[in-house]
């Protein structure tokens, strides 16, 4: 009489055959995954994204909010915590009184505090002559990063000019405004 012990010894046929056919099935799986089931090739055309460097302070969260805004619109940003913000403003020509909370650089452009993305991006696509880049003063509540449930201060973008000045580049009078639509 064979014990329960013999039975699994003896009777191991099974028990290698599940993962061979486990393997074939797999295989398979694979084999037809990789097959091109479009004649004509096409790929999906890829996303562009723009390149960011980001400096900002290591605690604030509205900076991070923002740019979790931007990478959701394009733009692949690149962190660089820091304490003194100043001297990046400073280098890139941003006067204090059109300084936030932090500085962005992007094809050579410098976008300084919460502003929308789609405005970022008309921006690169038009190059204003004489511009150094946007900037949007302060903390404005409603502004990218700095959203409040349904509050909303109007707000303007500024293009910053090589002379030291600015102008209005786009007002932002809603929530939708700020989301491009």
């Amino acid at each position: 009489m064979k014990t329960f012990t013999n039975n699994l010894l003896l009777d191991s046929g099974p028990r290698f055959k599940f993962p061979m056919n486990l393997f074939v099935i797999i295989s398979l799986l694979g084999l037809v995954a990789c097959v091109d089931t479009e004649k004509d090739n096409k790929s999906p055309p890829l996303v562009e994204t723009t390149a960011i460097q980001v400096f900002k302070s290591p605690s604030c969260r509205c900076c991070s909010k923002w740019v979790k805004h931007i990478e959701n619109t394009g733009f692949s940003a690149a962190i660089s915590n820091t304490i003194n913000l100043n001297a990046i403003k400073l280098k890139h020509g941003i006067a204090p009184r059109y300084q936030s909370c932090h500085t962005a650089v992007a094809e050579g452009y410098v976008f300084e505090g919460h502003i929308p993305a789609h405005v970022m991006q008309r921006f690169l696509a038009e190059k204003p002559e004489n511009a150094i880049g946007l900037s949007v003063p302060g903390m404005p509540i409603g502004s990218p990063g700095m959203e409040m449930k349904d509050r909303h201060d109007d707000y303007e973008v500024l293009l910053l000019t090589k002379d030291g000045e600015a102008e209005v580049y786009e007002y932002i009078i809603s929530v939708e405004s700020h989301n491009g639509k």
